[in-house]
Formats: structure tokens, C-alpha cells, sequence
């Protein structure tokens, strides 16, 4: 079963997504800032990140930065999170190495494609 860490401050999104992961058989764990994302991709290590971008603490961008640059995170990929739906939010969220990006409201299939995707391009999950 793939191991997916969510990291998102609104607690209905929160709620409403990790619900929804769960039904299809993922683990999901939760944070609810970016330093607190960063520190849960240390000792959980994921299978998958969603990261909001608009986060308290530290934001999504940097949160991913953080990531990209640990040696024992920086194969972990990235789903960006966002409600900008520019095509310079889209740049920006791949720039600070996320490996997708997804807008919000979140439409599932297509998110969950998203997912499936990169979790099939990894070595496969714990």
C-alpha cells in the first residue's frame, strides 16, 4: 500500500481528500503546515507528497525546495496543490521541483491519475 503524506492547512480539504485516498487503499498522513511536511517526509518517508502551496509556517514552495535538496527526500515525488491556476503558478510549482501539479477544487480522477503515475514511475511502494 503507497504511503501519501498530505500536507494542507484547511481542515475541510484536509479532511475531504485524505478520506477519499483512503477509500483506494493509500496511507495517508497528515501535516498541516510545510514545516511540519518537511519534518513527517524525514521520518515517514512517503511515497508521494501533495503539497498545498499557501501554507502557515513555511510555504508549499519552500517546504518542496527543503525537500528536493535532502538527499533522503529528493526522490520523493511532488503533487502541488494550488488554487492559482496561471500558467506561472504551474512554472513556478515545477521550479521548486515538484514533479506535478494539480489545481484546486481538486477533481479526484483526475488527480488520482496524477498520482498512479508517478507512484508507477518510482521503484514501487512500501
Amino acid at each position: 500500500m503507497a504511503k501519501i503524506l498530505l500536507v494542507e492547512d484547511n481542515e475541510m480539504n484536509r479532511d475531504m481528500l485524505s478520506r477519499r485516498l483512503q477509500r483506494r487503499g493509500y496511507e495517508v498522513i497528515i501535516a498541516v503546515d510545510g514545516g511540519e511536511g518537511v519534518a513527517l517526509a524525514r521520518s515517514e518517508t512517503p511515497d508521494l507528497i501533495l503539497m498545498d502551496m499557501s501554507l502557515p509556517v513555511l510555504n508549499g514552495w519552500e517546504a518542496t525546495k527543503q525537500l528536493k535538496a535532502a538527499a533522503e527526500t529528493q526522490k520523493i515525488p511532488v503533487i502541488a496543490l494550488t488554487a492559482h491556476a496561471m500558467a506561472t503558478d504551474r512554472d513556478k510549482a515545477l521550479n521548486a521541483g515538484c514533479d506535478d501539479y494539480d489545481t484546486k477544487p481538486i477533481e479526484l480522477p483526475r488527480l488520482l491519475g496524477k498520482i498512479e503515475a508517478l507512484l508507477g514511475q518510482g521503484a514501487g511502494g512500501g
